[in-house]
């Protein structure tokens, strides 16, 4: 059985994986700003993309980008700012998206939500 972070990991790599097929450039992975994380920073074209990797095993809980509750979006958000801060940047247009991962069975299935909140 792996453990919590182990499967986070796989979720990230797929979703990095996805997201770099798509053209994004990745800027980062697992930012960290004080008490919050940001699992993936990007750039879609010109926009600064903060990415939320939600992976699930099973529905019981629900779908996985339901775990993105408001009080973490708050979080992520918050983190975001420390990202623009450390960095000076203060003239880009940013997008927060939340990609989904349902691992059923034997198939995967990543749903990528743009402008997610």
């Amino acid at each position: 059985m792996l453990s919590k972070t182990k499967k986070g990991t796989i979720g990230e790599n797929l979703a990095v994986d996805y997201l770099e097929k798509k053209g994004y450039r990745i800027l980062q992975r697992n930012y960290r700003f004080e008490h919050g994380e940001i699992d993936i920073i990007a750039e879609d074209g010109n926009v600064l993309v903060f990415v939320e990797v939600k992976a699930r095993r099973s529905k019981e809980f629900g779908e996985p980008e339901d775990a993105v509750t408001p009080r973490k979006r708050e979080k992520i958000r918050a983190t975001a700012n420390g990202y623009l801060f450390e960095n000076n940047i203060d003239d880009k247009e940013c997008r927060f998206d939340v990609i989904a991962i349902d691992y059923q069975d034997t198939k995967t299935e990543i749903r990528h939500i743009t402008d997610a909140f």
